[in-house]
């Protein structure tokens, strides 16, 4: 049940509602307050609360409407929030920022290298990435690797340096954070805060980067065997923390076929947006695992409805340290930002002669 609380409200008011639904729910059930849009709401499990408690909350002077949704995700789903959400990325005193999600036209490019490695390789990658027309850099500071042989990232000097590349090439930038205690460090440097499919589920993170994000948004990325419901419940884990900014990511998911690193699930994309407001971009990298099959499944991704791309370059991506078999080159990603745009360009057209026919 979500409670949108009247914007007339004192603080008094606000404060003696809350004190009745955390009452009512009691003190082992969790309760929810936060600003979603123009909204400040309160979302709870309404199953506990009975008929006589639900009357003398709607009665209350701070309650606007209460709303009664059956989905698990409340705060998250579009039977709350009918509009698209739409999600601004960038500190204007350091970078140009980004819109992603509303009623953006063009898709947002993410790119970069699956790692930081060293200045030069980083430096030379963003103005690779900046000169293609991708308007968001990533990079990894902190690299889970499935042995713990492999190169784990540079952790705080690579932060410094994707702050560097910020300030030189002026494009956002995008990095994981593994850790609850490294949220606020993380959000120091990052304009998004990247959970990896690995963490979709490690719970104190989600809460962590909802409340002690610095308000910076977070793109979650799909568990490697998350079912979609999993998947956006974990967005409402972040939202119900306070921090509705959320992107949800489609990395694939894990396939029974070794052809492909993961199976690209693109109907997962009309189907979101359907079932959530929150914008869904597409990473064709992590997905398919080979690099001569992103540019494919990168407009394959636009054509289903994403919002975006994040894709893995790198100048020689046979030298890199990270995930080279699936890192395509500044020369690819400047053919892929130009077909998304085309691809773009077309389906709108295609939307313009439907409403004449």
């Amino acid at each position: 049940m979500i409670i949108i609380i009247d914007a007339q409200a004192n603080q008094e008011e606000r404060a003696t509602l809350l004190a009745m639904v955390e009452q009512a729910a009691g003190h082992r059930r969790p309760v929810a307050a936060t600003c979603i849009g123009e909204n400040e709401v309160i979302a709870i499990d309404h199953a506990t609360l009975d008929a006589q408690m639900l009357e003398a909350i709607r009665r209350q002077p701070a309650v606007a409407q209460v709303l009664t949704l059956n989905t698990p995700y409340q705060l998250v789903s579009r039977h709350f929030k009918a509009s698209p959400t739409r999600i601004l990325v960038g500190d204007p005193r350091y970078c140009e920022p980004v819109t992603i999600g509303g009623e953006q036209a063009t898709p947002v490019i993410m790119a970069g290298p699956c790692a930081v490695e060293s200045r030069e390789q980083l430096l030379e990658t963003a103005r690779a990435v900046k000169e293609a027309g991708a308007t968001v850099l990533r990079g990894g500071a902190f690299k889970p690797r499935t042995s713990p042989y492999q190169f784990q990232g540079l952790g705080l000097e690579g932060l410094q340096l994707l702050a560097e590349a910020r300030e030189e090439t002026g494009l956002p930038i995008i990095t994981e954070v593994m850790e609850p205690e490294m949220v606020e460090v993380v959000a120091d440097y990052a304009d998004i805060l990247q959970i990896g499919a690995r963490n979709m589920q490690n719970f104190p993170l989600l809460q962590a980067v909802g409340r002690r994000g610095r308000g910076k948004p977070v793109m979650l990325k799909r568990g490697l065997s998350a079912t979609i419901d999993e998947w956006l419940l974990a967005a409402e884990y972040i939202v119900a923390a306070g921090n509705p900014q959320v992107i949800l990511c489609e990395r694939g998911v894990r396939s029974f076929d070794p052809q492909t690193r993961n199976l690209l699930d693109l109907a997962c994309v009309p189907l979101l947006h359907e079932l959530t407001h929150l914008p869904v971009i597409v990473d064709p990298s992590h997905a398919t695992g080979r690099r001569e099959l992103v540019p494919t499944m990168a407009r394959a991704g636009i054509a289903a409805g994403a919002e975006g791309l994040i894709l893995e370059v790198h100048p020689d991506p046979n030298s890199a340290l990270c995930d080279g078999r699936q890192s395509i080159t500044p020369a690819e990603l400047r053919t892929i930002v130009y077909e998304t745009r085309l691809m773009v360009q077309i389906m709108h057209g295609a939307d313009r002669l439907s409403q004449v026919a």
